[in-house]
């Protein structure tokens, strides 16, 4: 038998994952920090999930919220009927109904689904996921017509002390199903069946000349998938204790590939940086400003655009540069090209902020807080405050681009260089 040595630092990243998982509660524990959190792990299984289409296998799906809303459906379903004592069902397993009815569904629409690839599989999926709206529309015995299901998560007899009442416990529920449904999918990627559906996704005509079932491989990677992001539903029902036809929209759809797309569907872990960057914009960013869905679709653009292979790309590109000790002559310009972006950006927020004061809230009254700062969008002060932040940053940002383009540029070619040479 061949010794292999333990792969340690594939040891201390799992590790480090629990224990961001255990200790993010006791770091981030103000006002609605919690709940905040919670989200955000639901939509990373979730993302992660859609992930194994997408990323993986190159399935652009319009309908993923089919399964992690239906899933939602029978597992708050089964929290009414083990509350009323019809079934014995405890709320640490309720994930796993969500994830079972996902499952079934998969191979369901799957079997209609994967018949076809391409565009032809997109506009499938978009056509699944508005009949099983409608259908949640028309069978109000099931899906509860316009208001949902309601429940109660705290049923039955407490388990040392646990009852999931308290935010702090369904986190960590969360987090303990994140852990272990992350570990799931990632294990996926190793199996012959991951690496299969990543050649269908590069070259399908190739997989089926080795003698491969493309259509077949699509069809099991889409039931998992459906696994998985039913056990996401089912935390969410958990967590928010209300489902309704909202969870399996094609709004629900769109916005998870929204987020797997900014955070990156080339990398596994992608998903759960776009889950997080999303979260912040669509919950906590609309806290504070009516424009939340204009700066999410423009960060959307800007990452399509200029980072196509999302945020995680970003990240990885610049830890190889600080792998092979080129980050330093990089840094500073990189700084400065952040640094012109954000007064920029700064001024253009400050222009939207305003406009959308002016057009929506002037009943209230011309003057509105901003930036800790009482302006008068009726006057052209603040309007000239904004222009100059956008100038000043636009102009610095065109001067700092030109360095930073050379800098990388000539950091990549030493970088190239080296791996040639030591080849």
């Amino acid at each position: 038998m061949k010794y292999k040595p333990m792969n340690l630092a594939r040891w201390l990243l799992w590790t480090s994952f629990a224990l961001i998982l255990i200790v993010a509660p006791l770091v981030f524990d103000k006002g609605a920090s919690l709940s905040v959190l919670s989200t955000m792990g639901t939509v990373m299984i979730f993302g992660l999930s859609y992930n194994m289409l997408l990323g993986q296998g190159g399935m652009l799906s319009f309908g993923h919220a089919v399964y992690s809303g239906l899933g939602a459906f029978f597992a708050i379903h089964a929290m009414n009927l083990a509350a009323a004592g019809t079934i014995w069902m405890p709320v640490t397993l309720v994930p796993l109904v969500g994830g079972l009815a996902g499952m079934f569904f998969g191979a369901l629409f799957g079997y209609v689904t994967t018949k076809k690839s391409g565009t032809t599989f997109a506009m499938i999926t978009l056509g699944i996921v508005e009949l099983v709206f409608a259908c949640s529309l028309m069978f109000p015995e099931f899906f509860g017509g316009e208001g949902g299901i309601t429940t109660n998560r705290v049923y039955g007899e407490p388990f040392l002390g646990i009852t999931f009442g308290p935010q702090i416990q369904v986190y960590y529920l969360i987090a303990f199903w994140l852990f272990i449904a992350t570990i799931g999918m990632y294990a996926f990627t190793q199996t012959p069946l991951g690496r299969i559906i990543n050649a269908v996704r590069d070259n399908p005509e190739r997989v089926e000349f080795i003698g491969y079932d493309t259509q077949w491989a699509r069809y099991l990677t889409l039931i998992l998938a459906g696994f998985f992001a039913g056990i996401s539903g089912g935390l969410s029902a958990i967590n928010f204790e209300i489902v309704t036809a909202e969870n399996v929209s094609a709004m629900r759809s769109g916005a998870i590939l929204l987020f797997t797309f900014i955070g990156g569907v080339g990398f596994f872990f992608g998903p759960m940086i776009g889950a997080i960057i999303g979260v912040f914009l669509t919950v906590l960013l609309s806290d504070f400003t009516k424009a939340w869905q204009l700066y999410l679709g423009v960060f959307f653009i800007v990452i399509v655009m200029y980072a196509p292979g999302g945020v995680a790309s970003i990240l990885m590109m610049n830890l190889r540069l600080v792998k092979f000790g080129k980050f330093k002559p990089v840094a500073p310009r990189l700084l400065a090209v952040c640094a012109t972006a954000a007064v920029a950006l700064l001024g253009v927020a400050v222009a939207i902020e305003m406009l959308y004061h002016l057009t929506l809230d002037s009943a209230n009254g011309t003057e509105m807080k901003l930036f800790g700062f009482l302006a008068d969008t009726a006057q052209p002060g603040p309007w000239l405050i904004a222009a100059i932040l956008f100038a000043l940053g636009a102009a610095g940002f065109w001067l700092a681009r030109k360095g930073f383009i050379q800098a990388w540029g000539q950091a990549n070619s030493d970088i190239e260089e080296l791996i040639r040479r030591q080849a």
